[in-house]
Order: C-alpha cells, then sequence, then structure tokens
C-alpha cells in the first residue's frame, strides 16, 4: 500500500445496527465500536471505555454522545472528547454510509 492510499473497510449493511445504538466490529485485530444514531449519522470509535475498559457500543447513545455502560463516562462521538470526567479521550475514525446502504470505515 503507497503512504497516500486509503483503505476502506465495507462492514455492511446500516440495518445490522438499529438507530440509537452500537455495535462492535472486528477490523485488522483493531476493535471498532460504530454508533447509529437516531438522527442517521454515523460514528466510529475504539470500543472499549479507556477508564475501566467498559464496551462502548453497550453504551446509551444520543445527541452525538455516548454513555459508558460501567461507570457512566460520557464522550463526544465526533471528536472522542471526554465530557465532565477525567478520563482521557476516545481513538474515533472517518465512517460513511454508502449509497446502498453500507458502512464504510477508514482507518487512517
Amino acid at each position: 500500500m503507497l503512504p497516500d492510499e486509503k483503505v476502506i473497510y465495507n462492514l455492511g449493511s446500516i440495518d445490522r445496527i438499529p438507530a440509537g445504538e452500537g455495535r462492535t466490529f472486528l477490523v485488522e485485530n483493531t476493535a471498532i465500536a460504530i454508533f447509529h444514531a437516531r438522527d442517521g449519522k454515523l460514528y466510529a470509535t475504539q470500543a472499549s471505555c479507556p477508564h475501566k475498559g467498559g464496551p462502548l457500543s453497550d453504551g446509551l447513545v444520543g445527541s452525538g454522545k455516548v454513555i459508558c455502560p460501567l461507570h457512566a463516562y460520557t464522550f463526544d462521538l465526533s471528536t472522542g472528547t471526554a465530557l465532565n470526567n477525567a478520563c482521557s479521550g476516545l481513538m474515533t475514525y472517518a465512517v460513511t454510509r454508502s449509497d446502498n446502504g453500507e458502512i464504510l470505515l477508514n482507518l487512517e
């Protein structure tokens, strides 16, 4: 692969993730949480909370945020920024939806 070449991963139909929920996918040995917001937007972050490793895809999703199911730490899904807690932020990834409704993830 060339240095500027993007690798896009097709994770399947958006129908796999109900609106307002998240799912974890394993991509190149990296666990990625994909969130399908109720407004139709897609977000991608690391799958585990940096605080205690909580499964973020099982958290509450709304208003562009996710709340970790273990200790209620909140993160901005666009930036990964921790909100109202001292936890480190999340890794975020570029994710889009194709014209035919497929989830397209860029790990760069």
